[in-house]
Order: C-alpha cells, then sequence, then structure tokens
C-alpha cells in the first residue's frame, strides 16, 4: 500500500519559499549574498483541531495567514510579495478606486463589483510581475507537486490558490444580483428591481 501524503500549502516569497503542512512550517530564503537560509517550526495554530465545517474555511485560511510572523521572526531576510512599496501603492490605490466607484452614481451594482473584483487582484498580479517572486512561485509549485505526486511536477499542481479567482470574481459578481423571491437585488444599499419572471 501507498504511503499516504502529507497535503502541503506553500507561499512563494520574493527571495524564497514557505511551504506548510498540518502541524509544521519550513521555510527557505535566499540572501543577498547568495547564502540559503532555512528554518523550520511547529505551528501555533492548527485548524485542523476544528471540527465544524463552517469554521474549518476561515480557520485554515488564518493558519496560513498566521504562519507569516512565526517565518518572519526565525528568518528576518524573508520578503513577503506585499512589502514591494509599488505593491503597497497599488493596495491603497485600488481600495481608494473601489469606494469611489462604489459610491458612484454612474455605475451599476453589477459594473462596481466587476471593477471591484477586478481591482482587487491587480496588487496580486503586480506582484508576480516580479521575476523573483515568479520564478520562486513557480519553484513552490515544482516542490508541493513533485512531493504530491512522487515525480517531478510542472510548474504549476491542481490546488493553486490562483484557479480560485475566476470562479471567485464570477460568484462574487453573480451573488450581488441573485434573484431573491420575486425581487432582484443588486448589491447594499440599492432599491430592489421588480425580476421579469411571473
Amino acid at each position: 500500500m501507498a504511503e499516504e501524503k502529507i497535503r502541503l500549502g506553500g507561499m512563494a516569497l520574493a527571495n524564497g519559499v514557505l511551504v506548510h503542512g498540518p502541524t509544521a512550517w519550513a521555510c527557505a530564503v535566499r540572501l543577498d549574498e547568495g547564502e540559503l537560509k532555512v528554518a523550520s517550526g511547529p505551528k501555533r495554530f492548527r485548524a485542523g483541531r476544528l471540527d465544524r465545517p463552517l469554521l474549518r474555511g476561515p480557520a485554515r485560511l488564518l493558519e496560513a495567514v498566521a504562519v507569516v510572523p512565526e517565518v518572519r521572526r526565525a528568518i528576518p531576510e524573508a520578503r513577503l510579495p506585499f512589502q514591494r512599496p509599488a505593491v503597497l501603492a497599488s493596495m491603497l490605490a485600488s481600495a481608494v478606486v473601489v469606494r469611489v466607484a462604489r459610491e458612484s452614481g454612474r455605475l451599476g451594482p453589477a459594473a462596481q463589483e466587476l471593477v471591484a473584483g477586478l481591482l482587487s487582484v491587480a496588487p496580486a498580479a503586480l506582484a508576480l510581475r516580479s521575476s523573483e517572486l515568479a520564478a520562486y512561485h513557480g519553484a513552490e509549485h515544482i516542490s508541493i507537486g513533485s512531493y504530491e505526486h512522487g515525480e517531478r511536477a510542472a510548474k504549476e499542481h491542481e490546488r493553486c490558490g490562483s484557479h480560485l479567482l475566476g470562479p471567485l470574481l464570477a460568484t462574487t459578481a453573480l451573488g450581488t444580483c441573485s434573484p431573491r423571491g420575486r425581487l432582484l437585488t443588486c448589491g447594499a444599499g440599492h432599491a430592489p428591481l421588480r425580476s421579469s419572471e411571473p
């Protein structure tokens, strides 16, 4: 019988790769001088202990985010993707433009959500334009995919969070203008529209 593989998650850094499993994390970072610095440790918060379905998803997200400060304490040289000034500026600009678009009377609710959805991924797209981050993103995919499949994997594995962007944007736009009973409500704070259904 084949050995059961541990399910891993990962994150590309601007100068390395972070990989985490159910109980621990490991990180490898290339320093400016070319030296490789590696650290690992147990997770302080583990979502696997929760058995309630509605809490498991948010808890797993919190678990992944909670690892970042631990990594930074162990390897202060680790550079997060959103540390670059251009990426931080794009996050601020996106938030401002989304706010203006949502308060504007010129755009319909669906258009507001589309603009908000597209602008919300702009900082991530800008971060991935960095050749170092893109390379480490590929390395993260190869290392996790190779482990999970038992052979050298391609640059993309099936559980990449990037795969969620399209469906997330589509369901957000659809959810904003969804039929509820005989009314079609479009966005919070907007007057309900009459549905054309009998």
